[in-house]
């Protein structure tokens, strides 16, 4: 009689030996990524770029579907509920995947048990803005100007729960200057308010903001990410001055819970060899991202790190999403 250990030894084998098979074979088939936010946004198009050099290497089409709504959890759930074959794949965002988990009190899923984690595609960092007419050329002079002025400094966000809208709250905790937070419908109508004098500082997409900067409409302080950005690679880290600081809005891959490893490792390895590509990091480039491609073992690290900062970081705040 073979003893009960050494059957279950067995069945490993057998299992990693059928799993290897099948992604030898993968994929025979169109795979789905699905885009949780609208269409024609970055989201999209990043989508698109990096499903294109995926499709000219593996053989098969790299369909992206869009299935937006509820800040993006519409369809992440659709992923998490999908079987675990890696014909349908999310292309994630921290907003669904570590900051709703955060506001939302009912997820329909959970992050680290209901996903497999297969890279984090692009860092998106944001950057701290101050209006013209304010004396402000650096974050020291920013935090200075904050405590000498209380309750006077505003903050505008793209929204409530957004990571602008935590970027002001973790600048309050760690730079111990209060603001008052001035949520918005996106950034255009930040931008406007800025531009007349109504609100002090914001942290925004990069891209979104460059036509200001450019034209030095509005002062770029800093960028949220925790090194500088190769985008504005003049402006300094918070983090170099706000030891903690880090608002990463990036962009990643996941796939359903169970997903065979080697599966997860053949679409983060395509992922990493398309973002090498001049004309992909380029594109990147544009809209304020820089390329990442990192191993499956680091992007569920950053997850986790994620999960916790925002969550510490809502309940200090008292944020709550219906």
């Amino acid at each position: 009689m073979v003893p009960r250990f050494f059957k279950f030894v067995i069945a490993c084998i057998a299992a990693s030996f059928a799993a290897a098979s099948f992604a030898q074979q993968y994929p025979n088939k169109p795979v789905r990524l699905i885009n949780p936010w609208t269409p024609a946004g970055p989201a999209e198009l990043l989508t698109r770029i990096v499903g294109q050099k995926m499709a000219e290497s593996l053989g098969q089409p790299f369909i992206v579907e869009n299935k937006p709504g509820a800040n993006g959890t519409i369809g992440a759930t659709f992923v998490a509920k999908s079987a675990p074959d890696g014909y349908t794949i999310l292309f994630s965002h921290v907003g669904p995947m570590a900051i709703s988990p955060a506001v939302v009190e009912k997820m329909p899923y959970d992050t680290l048990k209901d996903f497999e984690p297969v890279t984090q595609v692009a860092a998106g960092a944001l950057v701290l803005l101050v209006r013209n007419d304010i004396p402000i050329t650096n974050l020291r002079e920013l935090v200075a100007y904050g405590k000498a002025n209380p309750g006077k400094m505003s903050c505008g966000s793209v929204g409530p729960a957004s990571t602008s809208h935590l970027a002001c709250e973790l600048f309050h905790t760690l730079g111990g200057v209060q603001t008052i937070h001035v949520p918005y419908k996106g950034s255009a109508p930040v931008i406007t308010d800025m531009l007349g004098g109504q609100i002090s500082i914001s942290f925004l997409n990069i891209a979104g903001a460059m036509p200001q900067m450019r034209a030095n409409q509005l002062r770029p302080v800093a960028v949220t990410t925790l090194k500088r950005s190769s985008v504005l690679p003049d402006l300094p880290a918070m983090n170099d001055s706000m030891p903690g600081f880090e608002v990463n809005s990036w962009y990643g891959m996941m796939a359903p819970a169970g997903t065979p490893k080697p599966i997860v490792q053949l679409l983060q390895r395509e992922v990493a060899k398309a973002l090498k590509l001049p004309e992909v990091s380029e594109k990147l480039k544009e809209f304020g991202l820089e390329p990442v491609g990192n191993t499956p073992e680091e992007h569920a690290a950053q997850l986790r790190v994620d999960l916790e900062r925002w969550g510490k970081v809502a309940k200090a705040a008292k944020i709550k999403i219906d």
